[in-house]
């Protein structure tokens, strides 16, 4: 008796729609920097500079905090409109906040030392490449062709040919 071999065939590639590719460009960068700010607890006197009131230079006062909840709160927001808003505003939005983004996370590295190069060098490094791959998807959003947008039949139908079907 003869089994039967399965054959093996090609993975199908399919087409990732725009607004799921940067939905999930803005998820791995909100999930990054959080992850980011943890890790950056280990560093040895961090917890002691929170702990007096400081993180980096600046006290920490409700200000800082709305910042701070503004700069994770809007890559959660923009996984949501990358979803919903209409195609245009989508891009243009995408485009800009992806552009304000990078001086931000450019920001962490101002007054660390050297020792911690690597580590900022990385999770900059990272952030950006995200950053860049949201604006390079939103730049280069595929156009539709004007033969797909625009109805061959009359949108209407042409009263004559209605009034003709009606007495027949």
């Amino acid at each position: 008796m003869r089994t039967r071999q399965p054959t093996i065939t090609a993975l199908e590639n399919q087409r990732i729609p725009v607004q799921a590719k940067l939905a999930a460009a803005w998820t791995s960068l909100m999930f990054f920097v959080i992850y980011v700010d943890y890790f950056h607890l280990y560093k040895p006197g961090a917890i002691d500079q929170i702990r007096g009131g400081e993180i980096f230079e600046f006290d920490i006062t409700p200000t800082l905090l709305t910042i701070f909840v503004a700069v994770i709160g809007i890559s959660a927001l923009m996984i949501l409109l990358s979803m919903t808003l209409p195609t245009g505003v989508n891009r243009a939005t995408n485009l800009v906040v992806a552009s304000l983004y990078i001086p931000v996370m450019v920001f962490n590295a101002v007054g660390e030392s050297w020792e911690w190069a690597s580590f900022y060098g990385l999770s900059i490094g990272i952030e950006v490449l995200i950053l860049a791959f949201i604006l390079r998807s939103a730049w280069t959003w595929p156009h539709t062709a004007p033969s797909a947008t625009m109805p061959t039949m009359p949108t209407s139908p042409d009263r004559e040919a209605v009034r003709a079907q009606q007495q027949a």
